[in-house]
Parts: C-alpha cells; sequence; structure tokens
C-alpha cells in the first residue's frame, strides 16, 4: 500500500448505479487522510467494507470510522435517520470503537422520520407499475420536505419544545395528503426525546469544521453515495435517487469550494442495477445469473438481487465527464474469470439511429440497443492478483479497452472483497 498517495481533498464517487465497491476503496485510502466526510444520501446507501475478517456494512456512519485515529464527518447534504445512526453507532462499539468521540453530524442534516418511510412504501404502493423501486428509507419523502421548506434539521434538536411543535405539525400535514396512516407519533417523538443527550454532543456546523480543517492543513477524503446514474439530475430520471450523487452532490453537501483532485470513479467491471429503470447491456440469461452469484450481487441495504449485465462503456464516459473523473478503480475483475467471450456496449442505437449522447426520456432509454464489441475472456483465477502484469492477456486488454473508451486512467483494479486484493497501477 505504500503506492497509495494524498492529496489535501479528495473523493470517490460511484460510476454506474450504485454498489460499484466504494466502500473498499474508501477503507484503504482512509489511512492517508485526517478526516473522511459523508455529504449526500442517507440510509439508502449501503457501503461494505471487511475488517479483521468480519462483513461490515454502513449506511449513514463513514467507512472510515473503522480506522481509530480518524474524524468522521457526516456533512450538510445527508439525511438522517436517527435510529439507524444509534444502530450504527452500538454495532461500532461492539469492535471497541467509541465513534461518538470522533463523529460530527452538520446541524443543517435533515432527519428522516418514520413516517416518512411509511410514505415511502405508501406511494411507492400506489405508482404500481410505475414505481421507482425505492429502498423503502424514507429518503424521497425526507427530501421532499426539505425541498418543500418543512423539513426538521437535526440541529433543531437543541430546543427540543420547539422541535416538538414542528414534528407534529408535519405529521398532521403528511395526514392530510397521504390519509390517517396507522403511525404512533408520540412514540416517535419519546424516542427521540430519549436519545437527544446522546446525539447533541455530536452535533456542529460541519461546513466551518471542514473548511477550517482544511486551511490548516488537513487532508480530507469525501465518500459518495449511490452512483452517478441515480443522480436526480444526471441520472436515469426518475428511476433515480432524490439527491445529487454526483461531484456537485459532494461539493453542496459538504460545503468545500470546488477544489477537489483527486477525484476518483468507481466502476464495477461489469454493470448492475438495483430496482426499476432502464438498464441497456442487462442479462437475463445464464451469464447473468453467474455474475450475481460469483459477484454476490444482493442488495447491501434491502438484500434484493441486483440485476447483472456487461459493462457500458457509454455510461463510464458520461458519469467520467459529469464529474471530471481523474482516475478511475475498477473494481470485481475477478467475477469475470471463467467467462469464454465479454462483451462491453461502446454506443447506442434508437430506432436504428445512432445516438451521440444519453438520452433524457426513460422511455427512450428503455427502447436503446447498445452496440456491443466482444472480447476473449479468461479461465484463470485471478482473485487476490496484485499486479498488473500478473493477469492473465485477455484480462489486460479487457482493462486497457475500458481505459481506452472511457477516456480516463485506470490506477486501481480490484481482484477480490479483502482490502488487499487490489492492484495498484502507478
Amino acid at each position: 500500500m505504500d503506492k497509495l498517495y494524498t492529496k489535501k481533498i479528495a473523493a470517490i464517487i460511484g460510476m454506474q448505479w450504485g454498489d460499484e465497491g466504494k466502500g473498499k476503496l474508501v477503507d484503504i485510502l482512509t489511512e492517508k487522510y485526517d478526516i473522511v466526510a459523508r455529504a449526500t444520501g442517507g440510509a439508502n446507501a449501503g457501503h461494505t467494507i471487511y475488517h479483521e475478517g468480519k462483513k461490515i456494512i454502513f449506511h449513514l456512519i463513514p467507512s472510515g470510522m473503522m480506522h481509530k485515529d480518524k474524524i468522521c464527518v457526516i456533512g450538510n447534504g445527508v439525511v438522517v435517520h436517527i435510529p439507524t445512526l444509534i444502530e450504527e453507532l452500538n454495532t461500532l462499539k461492539e469492535f471497541g470503537i467509541k465513534a461518538a468521540d470522533r463523529l460530527y453530524i452538520s446541524d443543517r442534516a435533515h432527519i428522516v422520520f418514520d413516517y416518512h418511510k411509511i410514505i415511502d412504501g405508501l406511494q411507492e404502493e400506489r405508482k404500481g407499475e410505475a414505481s421507482v423501486g425505492t429502498t423503502k428509507r424514507g429518503i424521497g419523502p425526507a427530501y421532499t420536505d426539505k425541498i418543500s421548506r418543512i423539513g426538521i434539521r437535526i440541529g433543531e434538536l437543541n430546543n427540543f419544545e420547539s422541535f416538538s411543535k414542528r414534528f407534529m405539525e408535519n405529521v398532521r400535514l403528511a395526514r392530510i395528503m397521504y390519509g390517517n396512516f396507522e403511525y404512533d407519533e408520540n412514540r416517535e417523538l419519546d424516542y427521540l426525546k430519549s436519545i437527544t443527550p446522546e446525539i447533541l454532543p455530536l452535533i456542529i456546523n460541519t461546513q466551518q469544521y471542514l473548511n477550517d480543517a482544511h486551511k490548516k492543513g488537513k487532508s480530507i477524503l469525501l465518500e459518495g453515495a449511490n452512483g452517478t446514474m441515480l443522480d436526480i439530475d444526471h441520472g436515469t430520471y426518475p428511476f433515480a435517487t432524490s439527491s445529487n450523487a454526483s461531484i456537485g452532490g459532494i461539493i453542496s453537501g459538504s460545503g468545500l469550494a470546488p477544489q477537489i483532485n483527486p477525484i476518483i470513479g468507481i466502476l464495477k467491471a461489469y454493470t448492475t442495477r438495483v430496482g426499476s429503470g432502464p438498464f441497456p447491456t442487462e442479462l437475463n440469461d445464464e451469464i447473468g445469473k453467474y455474475l450475481r452469484e460469483k459477484g454476490g450481487e444482493y442488495g447491501s441495504t434491502t438484500g434484493r438481487p441486483r440485476r447483472c449485465g456487461w459493462f457500458d462503456a457509454v455510461i463510464a464516459k458520461w458519469t467520467a465527464m459529469i464529474n471530471g473523473i481523474t482516475e478511475i478503480n475498477l473494481t470485481k475483475l475477478d467475477v469475470l474469470s471463467g467467462l469464454e467471450k465479454i462483451r462491453i456496449a461502446v454506443s447506442y442505437e434508437l430506432d436504428g439511429k445512432k445516438l451521440d449522447s444519453l438520452p433524457y426520456a426513460a422511455n427512450d432509454f428503455a427502447r436503446i440497443t447498445p452496440v456491443y464489441i466482444e472480447m476473449d475472456g479468461w479461465k484463470e483465477d485471478i482473485s487476490g492478483a496484485h499486479k498488473f502484469q500478473d493477469l492473465p492477456k485477455a484480462a489486460q486488454k479487457y482493462v486497457e479497452k475500458i481505459e481506452e473508451l472511457t477516456e480516463t486512467p485506470i490506477k486501481y483494479i480490484g481482484t477480490g472483497t479483502k482490502p488487499e486484493d487490489l492492484i495498484i497501477i502507478s
């Protein structure tokens, strides 16, 4: 790991539909940074790391918390479900980690309440076949309240009397909109009151904190959530998340001005997606099943089986452009071992015409025909490989082709689930 390097502020961003393997690289790079921060999304994200042989999934707390001398920050762009936060803090205690000593939460981060989760489910149910396949974690309704300017921020816990009045008013408004759904608001309010003394010491102005730390020379690693193709502006809208999962969201959700370098994009060596929405390279055949089972492609948040398909270079080039990606971490290359032939989508056609860029309309996206190139696969097991030259020639050519198509250098190649299963290219 001596080849790893740091600059003052770096970002790690998913370049597909999430689940690219961001957590592993965050865990690896954290040792070179002073602060690790989340800036967008909520408990709909699931970042998986392996610590001392045990699998740990973080939904809210930055993955860097497993490193005992690092400060972790939940930024203003995150929406926080407090019971999930407490659950993660308790899990960390089981590992002997007192996260509360090193965790700061933005006073401007909005709260996800349990009634948001209920509304999320009701919305999906009412949409029927038009549902977008949310995680039903209440993320969308919480962001809706935020944009509607009725959302409640976690800093408001500091005045619980005022907080309570605002909370009850929002529940009243929710019942007007969605009917008298089954929900005990008094029970949730009592819980929040009981847990507030534990939460208040963590709440600070994180924008000021991060900027002050940067001025003092502290290095910051910004941990992206979800993936750019789920971004509310740049993704496959409306089959998207409710926040900006791209570099713009990271800048806004951390309060740091645009001064980020490197911007590391995470790409899986094939493509996956959870939930509804267009997926041009999806494989509904034995190869798709092979990728799902060998890659363990089941959602870390919901447990839902992920849809699997060939690598989509059109999407990868798009998200590299949107984010200003400076280098790529290609993950799960080992999963492709054993395939005789491997395909890459290099362009799209719609109604017989070649497209120059991604269509904006979801119904057009769903009718796209991918144009593929086919490459030789490899039989060798590359799990745990540490040097690029140790890869089979076919695997090397596959990596080089992705680098060529995305017009972005590949710096890291994942060859397994463990932190050490990584090739670092100088």
